[in-house]
């Protein structure tokens, strides 16, 4: 035998002990292995992705799950093929424009009417370091996608939430929030030269900010929200930063990236984790890193800003303002 030629037995082993190294740094899968028939469950950008991941983990669990895509051609596509892996046909396609307010008002409209509960609603869409695009209604695009989006559909569907609980909503932030800062004179980037990495971390930041203010918002109503981070994925999301596909990338960075990089499967594990698992019933108002409860950035941390940022973006999305005696204000559709 060649003394330059591992043995296969050899070569075996070390690929195997390099996918456990992967994994391990990656996050892992999630432990729970809780069932959730019964369970409705709406999944923001799930046609491709992250979210398609997760809904395709929840339906294998047995969940009734509503994929909420713009592109509703590849939405029902992506439904047809869980239904025939999951075998689970409880898996429908809606159209949902997270860059249109009516669009947003249109599908929450229709869920209220159709659906008798809703159980976990898990705020997944995104886009990342676009171009300095604007939505329907005249938002920056990551500020508009990523959280204003999310945070009109929320407390439009919040009643629905209410009378389903025990009930859940996990909003997908990340890392980069720890960049971010809510410029309040200049949300929109209409004075400032455009910064589309800032703009992406100004939007994550903001849905960390939104997730603590809803938990203090929903003390005792049985519905429990959480923040996370579901690690860097293959996705379509970083389609604008050319980040997996650069000659550098692929080359120099090509082990890294193989190294800390997710499979969309991997990176759906975190998301899952905090629909299902028994362990977080009650959990609500905290920011996760895979698997792992963390502490996010300080100013994701500061009440005043997240009160004043729950305002604003009432104002921007059309909410209207009532103010209770014991909290800073509730936002009721309009």
């Amino acid at each position: 035998m060649n003394r330059y030629i591992l043995p296969l037995s050899v070569l075996g082993t070390a690929v195997g002990g390099a996918v456990l190294l992967k994994d391990f740094v990656a996050g892992g899968a999630c432990p729970s292995k809780t069932t959730i028939p019964g369970k409705t469950v709406i999944v923001t950008g799930a046609n491709t992705g992250i979210g398609k991941q997760t809904a395709l983990e929840l339906a294998r669990r047995g969940g009734t799950i509503i994929l909420a895509c713009r592109d509703l051609e590849k939405c029902e596509a992506a439904a047809k093929e869980i239904r025939g892996e999951t075998l689970n046909h409880r898996v429908n396609a809606r159209h949902l424009d997270l860059a249109s307010l009516k669009s947003i008002r249109e599908f929450a409209a229709k869920i209220i009417e159709e659906e008798e509960r809703v159980h976990i609603l898990i705020n997944n869409a995104a886009v990342m370091r676009c171009p300095h695009w604007t939505t329907e209604d005249g938002f920056e695009m990551q500020l508009g996608v990523n959280y204003l989006g999310h945070f009109l559909l929320t407390n439009l569907l919040l009643d629905k939430l209410k009378a389903s609980a025990p009930s859940r909503i996990i909003n997908l932030s990340s890392l980069a929030h720890v960049a971010g800062h809510i410029d309040f004179e200049d949300l929109n980037w209409e004075k400032r030269k455009y910064d589309t990495k800032a703009a992406y971390c100004q939007s994550k930041l903001a849905v960390v900010l939104f997730t603590k203010e809803l938990s203090r918002r929903l003390q005792g109503t049985g519905v429990t929200v959480n923040a996370l981070h579901p690690g860097v994925a293959r996705t379509e999301l970083g389609r604008h930063t050319g980040m997996h596909s650069s000659t550098f990338s692929s080359f120099t960075l090509g082990p890294i990236f193989w190294l800390l990089v997710k499979s969309p499967q991997l990176a759906a594990q975190p998301s899952t984790y905090l629909a299902v698992a028994e362990e977080l019933e009650g959990v609500s108002g905290k920011y996760f890193e895979g698997l792992k409860e963390k502490a996010p950035a300080p100013e994701a941390e500061d009440e005043e800003i997240a009160g004043r940022l729950w305002a604003e973006s009432a104002r921007l999305v059309g909410l209207e303002m009532s103010y209770g005696s014991s909290e800073r204000g509730q936002r009721l559709p309009k």
